[in-house]
């Protein structure tokens, strides 16, 4: 077998794309990524492994300096302990002490492995992963980083809105209105906005270009329902969005589309603690229901999340989700 790192053109990317993984890569998206080193594990031309590593561009943790390691995948255990060794060795000789993955470059990217999957099927923008790819992290040293679930709302209609607080904010001037599909640019240039301010003391966050905000959302747009995305507004300055979608993954498997996912929800942290995100939710959810959606979930929840209070406790996990890290020691 070999193990090496190659150039982000023709065919060596080409065979690094192919390998199966989170979702779908392609040689573009990696170039986009912009990773410090990228491995390929191979025999006869197949390849078995692959990953790639940053150091220069990542986030800053308190006491640790990081390197991130993505693009993951492996074929089996045996490929899986060898360059996953092999990565953290190249971090460990760049200066990193702390390895964190899978994440692709970025926690706007891939990041993160299944390791409950419960007996929900697979929902729309899931990212899934083998069950065994867990055990390839913790089998060379890595451990549990940051924790990550999904939930469902299983009954809208029973789903307690606060007409209490709606009534509040909106006499203090706080407003929604749906997204605005006719000028949909000037729409997700306000969001990206919204997203970068909303997000910035997130976990491992690091800024994202317009370009690539832009760029993750537009396939998406063929499938939004104007109503399910909303923008809140005080005053008419805005404040937050949240951003929810029908489950069509439920129409792949050939059955009536009745969940909704709420997939981003954002507020200016100068606006937070008013209760913003129980009005947005109880407002989606309101919106949901006019469209004959019965269900919800709650898409990809860090653990100390405010969002893992926003279901009054009409919310079940129906996945569990984490990031792993190894200590790779002072250098």
């Amino acid at each position: 077998m070999r193990l090496h790192s190659i150039e982000l053109v023709g065919e060596p990317l080409a065979r690094f794309c192919a390998l199966p993984g989170l979702g779908s890569l392609s040689p573009q998206s990696v170039q986009r990524h912009a990773p410090d080193d990228s491995l390929l594990l191979e025999q006869d031309g197949t390849a078995s492994a692959r990953c790639s590593l940053w150091w220069r561009a990542v986030p800053a943790l308190p006491g640790e300096r990081i390197g991130l390691l993505g693009h993951y995948a492996a074929v089996d255990i045996d490929a899986a302990t060898r360059i996953l060794h092999e990565a953290c060795e190249r971090l460990r000789a760049s200066g990193c002490t702390l390895a964190v993955g899978p994440i692709d470059g970025s926690t706007w990217r891939r990041y993160r492995l299944i390791t409950w999957r419960g007996d929900e099927p697979a929902f729309f923008l899931e990212p899934d992963n083998p069950d065994d790819w867990p055990l390839h992290f913790t089998g060379v040293g890595f451990m549990p980083f940051a924790n990550y679930f999904s939930e469902r709302c299983d009954d809208l209609e029973a789903y307690p809105a606060d007409t209490k607080l709606a009534a509040r904010l909106h006499e203090a001037g706080y407003r929604a209105r749906p997204i605005e599909m006719h000028r949909i640019q000037d729409e997700l240039s306000l969001l990206w906005r919204i997203s970068t301010e909303s997000f910035s003391r997130n976990l491992l966050y690091t800024p994202i270009t317009e370009v690539e905000f832009k760029e993750t959302y537009a396939p998406l747009l063929s499938v939004v329902r104007p109503e399910l995305v909303n923008i809140f507004e005080h005053h008419g300055e805005p404040v937050g969005f949240l951003f929810a979608l029908p489950d069509m993954l439920q129409a792949a498997r050939g059955i009536p589309v009745d969940t909704v996912i709420l997939k981003t929800i954002g507020v200016l942290p100068a606006q937070q603690g008013r209760g913003l995100g129980n009005w947005m939710t109880d407002f989606t959810f309101v919106a949901a229901r006019k469209l004959g959606f019965r269900r919800a979930i709650f898409a990809l929840i860090h653990e100390t999340n405010v969002s893992r209070r926003l279901g009054r406790g009409q919310m079940r996990d129906i996945r569990r989700y984490t990031l792993f890290a190894r200590h790779l020691g002072k250098v």
